[in-house]
Parts: structure tokens; C-alpha cells; sequence
């Protein structure tokens, strides 16, 4: 297509070389951001795909038939775009097809839920803009679990984007977050696993981070956030419990999660404090005894 369309069939070169970024960074999604099979490190094809990409964002790509860049192009995105798994010829080519393309372009779908001259507010059309965003999932390879666990990240990642100055976001992701425990239990699918577990290992990450030394997070005036936090977290870590469990068909050894995990952040937290609090002290004495010399 790149070759096919030339600068005389737009109205302008500027909107020509805007669709040929678009092009290069479909190309890009598609066989290096969010490939079908995973990249091989020791392949130089996806740096030099890199190089002419970047390069051609700084000055637009020459087209002509005997181009070296573009010959170039062609070669290299047909050698990871007809990769299989176990590594024999094939006549297929996934330069922008696969679950992890359709996935990252869902997520690019829900952001639409977000108000442009606002970005910690829900649009008032949410609800309408969600019904005709559900209308790519036949297209997407996408379902209502899978919608809840894009749908989860996207708020959480807008919460913690923004500063994480907007709570309902994080309220929002809490209760979507309820809705994903739920799926968890009857949604075996390995892509959802994988994407699940990635998901809520950030997740978890973000939060255990703020309630191992929660002391220094959260004070009397935001109460609320902490228990949302801790919800966060105790869920996160209960689901992906249960996931592992599940995926290694172990035998779980019984135990409260909630408890645990609540337990963990109490004792560190008080570690925590306890030493800041010490070093504090012992600061302040040596500077009163240096001053009694």
C-alpha cells in the first residue's frame, strides 16, 4: 500500500506523509510493539526495522519501486512477518494480526472514554461510547472478561498516570477489579492468563509499594483511599493466587489471603516506622550532644 498510493492522491503532502506515519506505526505495533510471536533477540530484523521507521517519521519514506529503503522495508518486514513457531516456511503472513495487536487496539478504543480537555474525567457518553465500542469484539477476538480486565488496566493506568490525584478512578478499577475475580474462576483461556497475570503483578506492584510502609502514604485525611488500596491489593494478590494454582493444577494450600497479605503490610509498616522514628531520635541526639561540646 505504500508503494501503491502516491503523494498525488491526497489533497495535500501534508495529510500524505500523516498517512504514511500511520501506516509505519501499524507496522510497527504489529511486528515489533505487539508481534504474534514473540521477537528473537539475537535477530537484527526488528533494530533495522526500528531504524527505518524512526527514520522515516524525521523524513518521509521514498515509495519508488527501486528505492533502497524501501526494498529494504519489504524485505525485512516480510522476514517477521512469515516467522512461525516452530520456525518452518510458511506462506502466511502476520504483519499486523495476533492477539497482542487486537488487545493494544481495544485499549486504544476505551481511552476514547476519557474527556479530551480532561483527562481524569469520564465522558457523560461512557455508557453509550462502551456499547459501540463493544461492537469490535467479533472483530477484536474480544469478550466481556476480556473487556473487564482491558477496561480494569485502563482505569487504573489513567489513575496512576494522572498523578493519582482523581480517587474514583482507583474506586472505579477497585470495583471493576471485583468483577475480574469473578471471571478468574471460569475464564481459563492461556491469553487471558498471560494478560491477567501481567496486569495484576502491576497492579499488585503499585500497591503493595504504598502499604509496606503505609505510614508514609496515608494519614488521617485519606482513610478511604487506603482501604480502597488495600482492596486493590488483597484482590490482586488473591486472584493471582488462585491463577497459579490453577495453571500448574497444584493443590492450594488453604489459606486466608486477605489475612495474610493484611498481616504483611501491618508488621512492615510498623518496621518502617519504628526505624524511621529511631533514626530520627538518634539524629536529634547527636546533634544535641554535638552541640553540648
Amino acid at each position: 500500500m505504500l508503494q501503491q498510493l502516491k503523494p498525488s492522491d491526497f489533497p495535500n503532502q501534508g495529510e500524505y506523509e500523516a498517512w504514511q506515519r500511520r501506516n509505519l506505526k501499524l507496522l510497527e505495533a504489529g511486528l515489533l510493539l505487539h508481534p504474534l510471536l514473540p521477537l528473537d533477540k539475537t535477530d537484527t530484523a526488528p533494530q533495522r526495522l526500528r531504524q527505518i521507521i524512526r527514520g522515516a517519521l524525521e523524513k518521509p519514506l521514498e515509495t519508488g519501486k527501486n528505492n533502497e529503503s524501501m526494498q529494504a522495508l519489504r524485505s525485512i518486514v516480510l522476514s517477521l512477518a512469515c516467522r512461525t513457531f516452530d520456525g518452518s516456511a510458511s506462506e502466511t503472513i502476520h504483519w499486523a494480526d495476533g492477539f497482542p495487536l487486537n488487545l493494544r487496539i481495544y485499549q486504544m478504543l476505551l481511552e476514547a472514554c476519557f474527556d479530551v480537555n480532561d483527562e481524569t474525567s469520564v465522558i457523560e457518553e461512557v455508557d453509550e461510547v462502551l456499547e459501540l465500542i463493544k461492537k469490535t469484539w467479533v472483530v477484536l477476538g474480544m469478550n466481556q472478561m476480556l473487556h473487564n480486565l482491558c477496561f480494569l488496566w485502563i482505569l487504573f493506568n489513567r489513575y496512576v498516570a494522572t498523578g493519582e490525584v482523581e480517587g474514583d478512578l482507583l474506586f472505579a478499577a477497585n470495583n471493576l477489579l471485583m468483577e475480574v475475580e469473578k471471571d478468574s474462576k471460569s475464564m481459563k483461556d492461556p491469553n487471558y492468563s498471560k494478560i491477567l497475570s501481567s496486569t495484576l503483578s502491576a497492579i499488585l506492584g503499585w500497591a503493595e509499594k504504598r502499604l509496606l510502609a503505609y505510614h508514609n502514604y496515608f494519614h488521617s485525611d485519606n482513610t478511604e483511599l487506603l482501604e480502597c488500596v488495600v482492596s486493590v491489593g488483597v484482590l490482586s494478590a488473591k486472584i493471582m493466587v488462585e491463577d497459579i494454582s490453577h495453571e500448574y493444577r497444584k493443590k492450594r494450600k488453604e489459606f486466608d489471603v486477605a489475612h495474610e497479605r493484611v498481616d504483611t503490610y501491618i508488621r512492615s509498616s510498623l518496621r518502617t516506622a519504628f526505624f524511621q522514628a529511631s533514626f530520627h531520635y538518634f539524629k536529634c541526639l547527636y546533634i544535641l550532644l554535638g552541640s553540648a561540646r
